[in-house]
């Protein structure tokens, strides 16, 4: 068990890294960030910031000197550069499920071998590939890069033939998967915590909602009136044990499932580090992903989490944080957070807002008359 007074290093600084640093620090931890970003969300509130790349060898050795374990918020590191790291700090994330969900055809792969539902999909490296597929596949479908970036999700709707050309770009930067769409009735998110000795503790299943491009628009956190069948949560949360047991993760695991109107389950997506579409519990939960995620790496016992009101959140960007600045008087009851990034025109989320509410339907028309996200 890692104890208070000991230090945490986190590879990245962004705003998840923030919030990590947040609740390490109200736990009684130091903790240091290396991030390539001056000044970046983590920096301000952190005891310390190392300004370099991810896979900087000697950056990162510097950080495992100066920490007792470390942790990573962002999938843009090189495997092999935390391989060797581990060899001088305790790393309890590991580095297999980065290299899982790093790429998405491995994620796939281990997907298939776990028996997990997952969309029907091809792999493309030339144009002619995603014809070919396409032919079994059939229309609609998406081009998606099978390398996963985080700041950006690379990912090309085709609905026809003529829309082939539009995944050339995307193809011309590396190998592609060709994945059928499934026609969903609702997105849905688990997050899992684990700590070293595999205990594990449950986030509620959540709904997320999202923009055409893939990129999260808001998430309902309900308690209780997602009107799921009971055997699809059980279902989902087995699902959730069996991927964070076989990624040997230690800390917050995420999946984002594709429920269909038949019931059925396909997951889309895994994450291995603490992730926003669960940014919600630090308002509306007794203890946020953030405060198990750090209870996790360092061996704490696990609390059993609780929601204690439902919630909608949706992000601060650059297209709407001066008319969010400008609800500060009127909706004094809404949660906001604020990054702080250093360019407020950056291509970055900026914040989230979190608003708590017996009535989710009424909450979301407040919302939409605001003209803050796009319905």
């Amino acid at each position: 068990m890692i104890l208070p007074g000991s230090t945490i290093g986190i590879i990245g600084g962004r705003h998840i890294s923030k919030m990590l640093v947040m609740s390490a620090k109200k736990m009684g931890f130091s903790v240091g960030v290396l991030d390539p970003l001056v000044n970046c969300p983590a920096s301000q509130v952190a005891d310390w910031h190392i300004l370099a790349d991810y896979d900087n060898e000697g950056a990162l050795l510097e950080l495992a000197k100066k920490c007792d374990v470390i942790t990573y918020e962002t999938e843009n590191i090189d495997v092999n550069a935390l391989d060797y790291l581990a060899n001088f700090v305790s790393l309890p994330q590991g580095t297999f499920g980065l290299s899982v969900t790093q790429d998405r055809l491995i994620e796939r792969e281990f997907l298939d071998n776990h028996s997990i539902n997952i969309a029907p999909y091809e792999t493309a490296v030339v144009v002619s590939d995603i014809r070919e597929a396409i032919n079994s596949i059939g229309y609609p479908c998406l081009v998606k890069s099978t390398r996963r970036f985080q700041e950006e999700e690379l990912v090309v709707r085709i609905e026809s033939a003529k829309d082939i050309d539009l995944a050339v770009p995307l193809i011309q930067r590396g190998v592609c998967m060709v994945e059928a769409i499934v026609p969903l009735k609702k997105e849905l998110f688990v997050t899992i915590a684990v700590n070293r000795k595999g205990e594990y503790t449950l986030f509620p299943v959540v709904e997320t909602i999202h923009y055409a491009n893939g990129q999260l628009k808001k998430i309902k956190a309900p308690i209780e009136i997602l009107d799921l069948a009971d055997d699809v949560v059980n279902q989902m949360e087995l699902i959730a044990k069996v991927i964070a047991s076989e990624l040997g993760v230690s800390g917050v695991v995420g999946i984002e499932f594709f429920l269909t109107e038949e019931d059925n389950l396909y997951v889309n997506e895994i994450s291995s580090r603490p992730h926003e579409s669960s940014s919600y519990t630090l308002d509306a939960c007794d203890f946020s992903e953030y405060d198990t995620h750090i209870k996790g790496i360092c061996n704490w016992p696990l609390p059993k989490v609780t929601q204690l009101m439902p919630a909608v959140t949706f992000n601060i960007t650059k297209e709407n944080i001066e008319l969010a600045l400008s609800l500060l008087e009127t909706k004094r009851q809404w949660h906001y957070h604020f990054y702080q990034y250093p360019q407020m025109d950056a291509p970055f989320k900026l914040g989230h807002i979190t608003v708590l509410s017996d009535n989710l339907e009424e909450t979301i028309q407040e919302i939409k008359h605001t003209g803050l996200i796009e319905y």
